[in-house]
């Protein structure tokens, strides 16, 4: 593969992102939580809400077994893009080492691409056990997890060239081409959640999805990456998840008992198979208080507002709404009537 020629593929899925703007704002379709009909019609909603981007979470299983779902991120991001004709779509996110061949996931998202050119991203991870060890008896120590996941971002970007890929790396064989190439740029979106992996992600993401606590404590480390890799981390979009509910605390605290997991979800439970037993640890060593502690909850707009309005001025350029509670409805027209337009017009660019 000519060196040039990729090069120059990966600066225009950089300068794609420019679609991915400072102060958008997206909607979580959570498919640990809903089906995939439920999650078309929450999308649909959401889009016509006035939200930016639809966030995909793609998993095998779910992360507690009480969460009940775990439709193919995919195929509703395929089934979705006809109703919600706007918004950009991206899953949040993909593994593309284990379960996934890089390969297949070049392939499905150039043909997303040409369902919806200009609307889609792809947002890769290194994983969860939950769902790449449960499905194919592997799960690699987190080296081994990293080095799969740059080779195959590598795999990915050459195949979308469209040009013939000779490859033969460390975990992976490819001697092919796609014939159907993605219709524009598509940006690669890097996960990331702690200091080495944000060094990672700086270098070999276009952009980067993480939490609120870990951009705020290895920010540096992710512009470092970025920059070593002759990138500027200035034009790059930076995505974090913020949970809500609209609601009172009864309601939160319901919400919650589904999302158990998030304060350890990469401290531990990351490395956990088995969705009961991730569900059974976390009800026994994570209060409630620490679950939803950093949601925004109410039905006064200024506690959300206040609350994205807050990661975009820690430098988060895009904030993911994650809806805990399973009336999507209510909260779609309370963000609808009394939270975006408030924030599109403080942040507009």
């Amino acid at each position: 593969m000519d060196t040039v020629v990729l090069d120059q593929a990966a600066a225009r899925a950089r300068a794609k992102t420019d679609g991915l703007r400072t102060g958008m704002i997206g909607y979580m379709l959570a498919h640990e939580q809903f089906t995939v009909p439920q999650l078309v019609e929450i999308g649909a909603a959401a889009d016509k809400a006035g939200f930016d981007f639809l966030a995909h979470s793609d998993h095998f299983q779910p992360w507690q077994a009480n969460e009940g779902h775990s439709g193919a991120a995919w195929v509703t991001m395929a089934a979705l893009g006809a109703r919600a004709q706007r918004v950009w779509m991206g899953t949040f996110v993909t593994c593309p080492i284990l379960r996934y061949n890089p390969a297949v996931v070049a392939e499905a998202f150039a043909s997303l691409s040409l369902l919806y050119p200009g609307r889609i991203f792809l947002g890769v991870g290194s994983g969860e056990a939950l769902n790449e060890e449960a499905a194919t008896g592997l799960w690699p120590d987190w080296e081994e997890r990293w080095e799969r996941l740059i080779e195959a971002i590598g795999i990915i970007r050459r195949l979308w060239t469209g040009q013939q890929v000779s490859h033969k790396g460390d975990y992976y064989s490819v001697d092919a081409r796609l014939y159907d190439v993605p219709a524009e740029p598509i940006p690669v979106l890097t996960a990331a959640n702690g200091k080495k992996s944000m060094r990672f992600a700086g270098e070999h993401g276009d952009g980067l999805i993480t939490d609120p606590a870990t951009w705020k404590e290895f920010r540096g480390e992710w512009e470092a990456g970025a920059r070593a890799a002759g990138k500027d981390p200035a034009t790059m979009p930076v995505i974090a998840e913020l949970f809500v509910v609209v609601g009172g605390k009864e309601e939160a605290e319901k919400a919650a008992e589904l999302w158990r997991f998030i304060p350890k979800a990469f401290e531990s439970y990351f490395g956990i198979a088995d969705p009961a037993e991730i569900q059974r640890r976390a009800e026994a060593e994570v209060p409630m208080e620490k679950v939803c502690g950093e949601w925004a909850i109410g039905t006064d707009p200024k506690v959300h507002i206040d609350a994205v309005q807050e990661l975009f001025d820690s430098g988060i350029k895009l904030v993911n709404i994650h809806v805990g509670q399973m009336d999507q409805q209510r909260a779609i027209e309370f963000y609808a009537k009394e939270v975006l337009p408030v924030l599109r017009q403080r942040n507009a660019r």
